[in-house]
């Protein structure tokens, strides 16, 4: 028989069998309908949330560049996206001349970036509805154009020499816009509120990873196969 030890051999089935009975559970929809992989992932994102605010201060900052005008010519992916982005900019009191994709924009820079992290804001706190019904089209979307708009005008600025202006469009899309996408829908949350739990996971985990390699490391001794050091050769 190829057991050499027995017990050890049923201490590490027991644990390569308990381990699997704990993975299936893990994905099984025990969460509120979720598995727990998707339950910890958004505890995860609620806590990110709480901590990834950064709105209000860009709105001060932005202070800066209230009455700076620009000019910049740009081309977006497509025509649906530019004609989102005219509404959008147009709405915020750009002058925009379109062609297809092609834009052709002018405007108070400041003004445009304010308005773009009103929307960015308003989807942060999950108020969608005053974004739809103030372009027509969902929130998510208004935030895709201006995502998508301000990308292009980061590029032209950039071409023109004007490094500031577009160093600070492009915190405005990290930190406002892509921050009003990723986090709508997830209602935020502080770390010491949920302190318990992110203990419980980061000790589940070590624990998780160490019940692994014991039960293959007891099958293994069971099986008579053990780990040595290489006898030193003399040449």
């Amino acid at each position: 028989m190829l057991i050499k030890d027995k017990g050890t051999f049923i201490k590490g089935a027991l644990l390569f069998v308990s381990f699997l009975i704990i993975l299936f559970l893990m994905f099984s929809p025990l969460f509120q309908g979720e598995n727990s992989l998707k339950a910890a992932d958004r505890l995860f994102n609620s806590i990110a949330k709480g901590s990834t605010y950064f709105i209000p201060d860009l709105l001060k900052q932005n202070q800066a560049f209230m009455g700076k005008t620009f000019d910049v010519n740009i081309k977006l992916k497509n025509e649906e996206i530019a004609q989102k982005s005219t509404k959008l900019l147009t709405g915020a009191g750009a002058q925009v001349a379109a062609s297809g994709s092609q834009l052709k924009v002018s405007g108070d820079l400041g003004q445009i970036m304010e308005a773009a992290l009103k929307d960015s804001d308003s989807m942060f706190h999950n108020r969608e509805p005053e974004i739809a019904k103030k372009y027509g089209f969902g929130g998510l979307e208004v935030l895709y154009a201006w995502w998508n708009a301000f990308k292009e005008v980061d590029r032209d600025l950039t071409r023109q020499a004007k490094f500031k202006e577009a160093a600070f469009l492009s915190t405005v899309v990290k930190k406002g816009v892509e921050v009003g996408f990723n986090f709508f829908k997830i209602d935020p949350q502080s770390a010491a509120s949920k302190a318990g739990i992110l203990t419980f996971l980061l000790v589940f985990y070590v624990v998780y990873t160490l019940w692994w390699g014991i039960a293959i490391l007891f099958l293994f001794e069971g099986l008579g196969l053990q780990m040595k050091a290489g006898a030193k050769q003399e040449v």
